[in-house]
């Protein structure tokens, strides 16, 4: 199986029998599609949770300013109350 496939030097398993500048530019771009589809959706999830999280605490301090608003107006609805 692997009688035709022999190098008698690394030199010449580098060179691919003349066709090194093809092969080797051909598992670059391999290399390089595989770490972009790995790093770009969890780049993309963390950028995605972080957003989340930003708009939970963002809600949290508007629901706790708009009780207070409604507390404060409730409060100046009772008789005798003056703000």
């Amino acid at each position: 199986m692997f009688d035709g496939i022999q190098f008698n030097s690394l030199g010449e398993f580098l060179a691919m029998g003349g066709y090194a500048f093809n092969v080797w530019s051909v598992y670059a771009l391999f290399a390089i599609f595989l770490v972009a589809n790995l790093a770009l959706p969890l780049r993309k999830r963390r950028r995605i949770l972080r957003e989340q999280q930003r708009r939970l605490a963002a809600g949290a301090g508007q629901e706790e300013a708009g009780a207070a608003d409604r507390a404060g107006w409730e409060l100046s609805q009772e008789p005798g109350w003056e703000k």
